[in-house]
């Protein structure tokens, strides 16, 4: 996309764009520069702070530094080298079959947060059991909630992005041996998606290719 207008010359609305255009699915991380720990701090909280449908988080992500079991992850991820070179690898998981017990898990946590009695949200209570749990939504309710995961992916990528960090997502790996292999099998959570984060190698050639998007006349429409 060539730039043109205001937002390209400066300010915040250039800093996005700017960093957006830099950012790419990096191929080759280099193993010996880590993220510092106060931008990564930030950007666990980029996580934290994502939005989600009714604000339910249907999600667990967890952060793997440990070399060794990065390694037993390698032959279940298409032996991708991005998941033991990149400084953090984020495994993004959903809650599987969500039901009343985590929506009132949630109305306990909005009554500590915002105050006032867990009886005061009925009406909120009664519309996440009609929706979740008592309706047509409960047949695909893991798909629901891997929904709200990328939701989580894409907020990541992006806070990384203007926080000069770099990414990889990555859907090219064996999510049932990645829950045998973390111990998830019994917790309730399931692997949905990865992202490894740190820094692009100065041996990628990935970084430099321009990027190819459609024209935005073809991707967005305005009415």
């Amino acid at each position: 996309m060539s730039g043109s207008g205001p937002w390209t010359e400066g300010g915040v609305e250039g800093l996005l764009l700017r960093q957006l255009r830099w950012r790419y699915a990096v191929k080759s991380f280099d193993p010996a520069r880590p993220i510092p720990a106060a931008t990564w701090e930030a950007l666990e909280e980029a996580l934290v702070l994502t939005p989600s449908s009714f604000g339910l988080q249907p999600w667990r992500f967890l952060v793997l530094t440990d070399p060794a079991l990065r390694r037993q992850l390698v032959p279940h991820s298409w032996g991708q080298s991005q998941v033991v070179d990149c400084s953090h690898y984020v495994v993004c998981c959903l809650r599987r079959g969500l039901g009343l017990g985590d929506i009132e898990r949630y109305l306990q946590r909005i009554s500590e947060v915002r105050g006032g009695e867990v009886a005061r949200l009925a009406g909120l209570r009664s519309l996440l059991v009609k929706t979740l749990v008592d309706g047509p939504l409960q047949s695909s309710i893991d798909e629901w909630a891997a929904r709200q995961v990328y939701i989580a992916l894409g907020n990541f990528m992006t806070a990384a992005a203007v926080a000069g960090v770099d990414t990889c997502p990555m859907e090219g790996i064996e999510p049932a041996r990645y829950d045998e292999i973390l111990g998830l099998t019994a917790t309730g959570y399931a692997t949905v998606v990865c992202c490894a984060a740190g820094y692009r190698s100065a041996s990628d050639k990935y970084a430099s290719l321009p990027k190819v998007r459609y024209p935005r006349s073809e991707v967005i429409e305005r009415r």
